[in-house]
């Protein structure tokens, strides 16, 4: 069975960092295009950034550009999203998703394994 588990999530200082891990369970990621998208309390799920397969160029949206950096060890079989210098509207549920063959950016409806998310909170 395709898994996606999200970690590295929790309470941060703004200002400060924090590492989440997309890991797969049942299948290789490597031909898999990976999304990090994000929910926050009362809003609609936004995209964060993607990494396309195999080797691809990484593409953050608005939010994430000059602070979150996108990586995948296709070794290890995870993506990884490095989040600096974190805000108050950063607070949310990071979610991971992948798709076969894809090619970045993507729309959500696009995905087809889905993480059950980790909690990232920002506040001091």
């Amino acid at each position: 069975q395709e898994q996606l588990v999200e970690s590295g999530g929790g309470l941060v200082q703004p200002g400060g960092s924090l590492r989440l891990t997309c890991a797969a369970s049942g299948f290789s990621l490597t031909n898999y295009a990976i999304g990090w998208f994000r929910q926050a309390p009362g809003k609609e799920r936004e995209g964060v950034a993607c990494i396309s397969r195999s080797f691809g160029v990484p593409h953050y949206e608005d939010p994430a550009k000059g602070r979150f950096t996108i990586a995948r060890d296709n070794d290890a079989n995870t993506v990884t999203l490095q989040l600096n210098s974190l805000n108050s509207e950063d607070t949310a549920v990071y979610y991971c998703a992948a798709v076969i063959w894809g090619l970045c950016p993507l729309p959500e409806d696009e995905y087809d394994v889905w993480g059950q998310g980790t909690q990232v909170t920002v506040s001091s």
